[in-house]
């Protein structure tokens, strides 16, 4: 008889447990691991590759709680295809910025839906007011065949009915969708065009048709993709053509007979098409963080009519850096920022008696559909409260030539920046007598003011 203080270990294989144990273990693992795993014993080979219990689990363990994932497809498409297509999807999700292109909609906003990936442009209102527009305008999914299918609402007038349960006949049902492809390069550059064969790949697979992601092969390697996408000043016609050429030349044996064959379908294609592709360069760090306060999208109002997006980034060499969003949009445009400062060092409240005098001294730029409310609720602007200040001088040293041997250049320029305890924070140089004030655009993937648009 066994001593009470005795303590008896039992071994159990994982062949010991119950399968639906077994699938939720196997759940937790990456595709690599259970491919790994089912290397082990032929046992666990139909398990891995042919259970749809298993990637069913593994989709809605790591997407279940942001779309349904029985809704995709109808439910009638293999868990397994789906896993791999939500796996590129997935990168998508968040804010992209257009680029090469003028663009009163800046920005486009990819969330997931029910049973799709919804993509919206985001573009400031002009009521005067805070509040941004929010126009879906694009819908990527997968039909009950497991073809993956892209719809272009290019005028933004299209509302996705609750009715609709699946995108088999959205594209019969709403005649003004436009089919598009949706080229994803590297990981950072997103190509929307009208259906057809790009950058000189061909994607006849089902599966595959509609969202391509162009990968380097051979010598080019990604990053060399990522960094043609994302260098300032690059066009994204040199960009395609680029591309194009280099597909060209790696597929194609022929040499220069193929590069003159592939130019002149692609000058076919572009004639054929109804729609102008659409460049987007993703933005990665889209909100602040304890260590990055400023950071992020955010918007304000440089006079007391116009509301505008700004992009706050901490740069390669120390430097925290804001423009304008439609000047990144623009072709051939210099990036010029609205501030930039190398010093990162912020001075916590409570401020010197001569920075209490700069702060107060100056107006805030406040909409006038806000002026009144705003009066209520803080008899002045210099109510808010101040957590921390920082000096700055946008003086980065570049030539400017017609304003060559001015007294002043406005590049040069001292200011300061003052972070609220909210979260916000506003910005202001010593030569001017007025702060503007920035707010977030979003917050835990949801836009932030988003105006009603339902009835217009």
């Amino acid at each position: 008889m066994a001593k009470p203080d005795e303590i008896h270990t039992i071994s159990l294989s994982f062949t010991d447990f119950p399968e639906d144990v077994q699938l939720c273990i196997l759940s937790f693992l990456t595709p690599s691991d259970i491919s790994n795993f089912a290397c082990t014993s032929k046992r666990f080979v139909s398990l891995c590759r042919d259970d749809p219990r298993l990637w069913f689990s593994m989709c809605n363990r790591k997407w279940g709680s942001k779309t349904q994932i029985n809704k995709w497809g109808s439910g009638k498409i293999s868990y397994k295809l789906l896993y791999n297509t939500l796996l590129e999807y997935e990168n998508l999700i968040g804010f992209w910025r257009r680029s090469g292109a003028e663009s009163d909609s800046p920005l486009i906003f990819f969330e997931w839906g029910p049973f799709h990936i919804a993509g919206s442009r985001v573009k400031p209102s002009r009521t005067g007011t805070y509040e941004v527009i929010k126009l879906p305008c694009l819908w990527m999914g997968i039909t009950s065949k497991g073809e993956i299918v892209n719809y272009l609402d290019p005028l933004g007038k299209v509302e996705l009915s609750e009715n609709v349960m699946n995108l088999d006949d959205l594209g019969v049902v709403e005649s003004e969708l436009v089919p598009v492809n949706v080229n994803l390069v590297g990981r950072t550059h997103v190509v929307v065009e009208e259906n057809g064969t790009a950058f000189g790949y061909s994607c006849n697979s089902p599966q595959n048709r509609g969202f391509k992601k162009v990968s380097s092969s051979g010598n080019m390697k990604e990053e060399e993709y990522e960094d043609l996408c994302v260098s300032p000043g690059s066009l994204p016609d040199r960009l395609m053509s680029d591309i194009y050429q280099y597909f060209a030349n790696k597929t194609s044996p022929g040499g220069n007979g193929s590069a003159r064959r592939q130019r002149r379908r692609e000058r076919e294609r572009q004639g054929r098409r109804k729609w102008e592709p659409e460049n987007y360069v993703k933005i990665v760090n889209c909100s602040p963080t304890p260590a990055r306060p400023l950071q992020g999208l955010w918007k304000g109002f440089r006079d007391e009519t116009t509301l505008e997006f700004f992009l706050v980034s901490y740069d390669d060499i120390g430097g925290i850096a804001c423009r304008r969003l439609v000047e990144l949009c623009k072709p051939l445009s210099a990036n010029a920022p609205v501030f930039w400062t190398l010093n990162t060092t912020f001075i916590e409240s409570p401020l010197s008696a001569e920075e209490e005098n700069i702060y107060e001294s100056r107006m805030h730029i406040q909409p006038l559909a806000e002026a009144d409310d705003l009066c209520e609720i803080l008899p002045s602007a210099d109510k808010r409260v101040i957590l921390c200040m920082l000096c700055m001088n946008s003086s980065y040293d570049l030539v400017i030539p017609d304003l060559a041997g001015s007294p002043v250049n406005p590049r040069q320029a001292e200011g300061r920046i003052w972070q609220y305890e909210n979260g916000t924070f506003g910005f202001g140089f010593l030569r001017d007598n007025h702060v503007i004030d920035l707010r977030c655009i979003a917050q835990n993937g949801r836009i932030l003011e988003a105006a009603d648009i339902s009835g217009e």
